[in-house]
């Protein structure tokens, strides 16, 4: 088993959207980063965990626990003229972007950025580390149990 962290802007997909979707599933949909793209195809399985972390908002910071509920497939929003996410380099027979489908497996209180960056023990965390801007980030598990256990207990 995997761990990620994956970042949405609550105004395009937040934590209450997933508890509210059907199933409390949602298609992770507009990635447009190779790395981030490579961990969704090349690396995530069904079941692995996820931290649901608001980005670009008043008060960044994880908002709740989901986990992986699909397989890689071809995100549909690249073939859409009238998508944001658009790439007319993308094909069906060829598709640029994937996507996995995430599960909620519970809300929590909002941990903020600034108060995972006081605390010594997730220093190597990579949402952390100088320059990232990856949507999408692996979470060592020594982190994952800390948080988790220690930091948003069920």
């Amino acid at each position: 088993m995997k761990y990620w962290l994956m970042k949405s802007e609550p105004d395009e997909a937040s934590i209450d959207d997933l508890a509210n979707a059907p199933r409390q599933t949602l298609a992770w949909t507009g990635v447009r980063n190779y790395q981030a793209r490579n961990f969704m195809r090349d690396g995530m399985q069904i079941g692995d965990g996820v931290l649901f972390y608001h980005s670009s908002c008043a008060v960044p910071g994880i908002a709740g626990i989901a986990e992986v509920a699909s397989s890689a497939y071809p995100d549909p929003t690249q073939f859409d003229p009238a998508s944001p996410y658009h790439d007319p380099k993308a094909s069906r027979e060829a598709p640029r972007w994937m996507l996995v489908d995430v599960k909620l497996v519970r809300k929590t209180p909002l941990l903020p950025l600034s108060e995972l960056r006081s605390i010594p023990e997730l220093a190597s965390l990579q949402i952390l580390t100088k320059g990232n801007r990856l949507s999408i980030t692996p979470v060592a598990p020594q982190h994952w149990e800390f948080i988790t256990t220690r930091l948003l207990p069920a």
